[in-house]
This record gives C-alpha cells, sequence and structure tokens, in this order.
C-alpha cells in the first residue's frame, strides 16, 4: 500500500463516510498536520541532510536553512580539516563571548531562533561549516498526479491514521478519533524502531537532533 495525494483523500473520505464541501476543503490540512507529527516525532536517515556554508567574519550568526527542522551537528572546516564546535545554550554563549568583538575560531554554537545560529568566539575570518541536520520534505500536498513522498511510499499506514486522527477530530467525533490516535501511535513505533535499526555502536558520534 502507497499513496498518491488523490488516493490519501479519497481513502480518508471513504473512512470518514463524508464528501462535505468544507471537510474535502481542509483535507490539505489535515495530511500536513499528520505529516508534521511524524517529522516531529521519528528521526530517520531519509530526513537528514547535509550543507556547507561561510560564515561572516566579524559577525556571529550563521543562518539556517529554509528547510531546517533542528540540528545534528555543526562541522567548522579549516584548512579541510573538520572540528565539532560543541552545542550550548544562548546564554552561555554570551557569557564565553560577552564582546562580539572578540574572535577566532568558532568552539561553541546554539540556536539563536528559528533561522539563525549565534557562534562563539565570533569568527575572525570567512570560515566554512558543513551543517547536518534533520529538515522538513515537501509535503504530498505540494505533489500532483502519480507523485509520491516517502512517507506516501514507505509510510502509509503512519500517514494515514494520522491524517484520519485530524478529520475525526475536525468531525467532533472523539471516539473515532481515538481509534485512529491509536492506531497512528502504532505504526510511528514501527518508523521509530526502522530508525533506531540504521543506528550503529561502531558510530564515532552520536549525534541527537537539538532545536
Amino acid at each position: 500500500m502507497s499513496f498518491t495525494l488523490a488516493t490519501l483523500k479519497s481513502t480518508v473520505q471513504d473512512y470518514c463516510e463524508t464528501a462535505e464541501t468544507t471537510f474535502v476543503a481542509d483535507l490539505d490540512t489535515f495530511i500536513q498536520e499528520a505529516e508534521e507529527r511524524i517529522l516531529k516525532n521519528v528521526s530517520l536517515p531519509v530526513f537528514r541532510k547535509n550543507v556547507t556554508g561561510n560564515a561572516t567574519t566579524g559577525f556571529p550568526y550563521l543562518s539556517t536553512p529554509s528547510d531546517f527542522l533542528a540540528t545534528y551537528s555543526l562541522a567548522l572546516i579549516i584548512n579541510s580539516e573538520y572540528t565539532y564546535p560543541l552545542y550550548k545554550h544562548v546564554s552561555f554563549i554570551r557569557q564565553y563571548t560577552p564582546n562580539a568583538s572578540t574572535t577566532g575560531p568558532t568552539q561553541y554554537y546554539a540556536l539563536f531562533d528559528d533561522n539563525t545560529f549565534i557562534l562563539g568566539p565570533t569568527p575572525a575570518s570567512d570560515y566554512s561549516f558543513e551543517l547536518h541536520y534533520k529538515y522538513r520534505p515537501a509535503s504530498l500536498t505540494t505533489t500532483s498526479g502519480s507523485d509520491k513522498t516517502w512517507l506516501s511510499d514507505n509510510a502509509p499506514d503512519a500517514l494515514l491514521y494520522g491524517t484520519l486522527v485530524e478529520a475525526a477530530t475536525f468531525l467532533k467525533n472523539p471516539e473515532e478519533s481515538a481509534q485512529y490516535e491509536q492506531r497512528f501511535s502504532q505504526a510511528v513505533a514501527s518508523l521509530k524502531a526502522l530508525g533506531e535499526g540504521y543506528g550503529s555502536r561502531d558510530e564515532y558520534r552520536y549525534d541527537i537532533a537539538r532545536g
């Protein structure tokens, strides 16, 4: 079983036995809410990305990618050598470098806001960085025709029951919502087990999503 946008919408309408205009118009929202819940609760390699970028000399901030969800690690690259600054709270960075004019290779970093990292010390030159992060994939609702996403093709049960939870809530049917929530939780638990199976005790680093 797998879903395209059209087949998922059709299946949800069949389960809920309604094609009421407002309900159908909100199906995209139900799907997006289900996708977001899965992404926030499950870590899989397919949701990971690596990007490189450069900090600006004398500027203590580094922008996050537009699809950024959480960070696994940030590497500072100097002369092709990688070092890994430690993740800290913003208050730690402020205390470590109370004067933003203090510059040097980055030793620490923190998530300053949804769009920015703060670095400590402030970069002394245009250092290169490599960010390993959890990203938000394109929603199934942005596709058309026979297109699928990883979730709709590989985790259709989680996507279906997550969408049905939202649909039943919209229809003010708490009994069905609770039933679908149970099925959704089971599907998410299976996905989590799959994610843990990708792990290896031989890995040098055990990255944990931070955000």
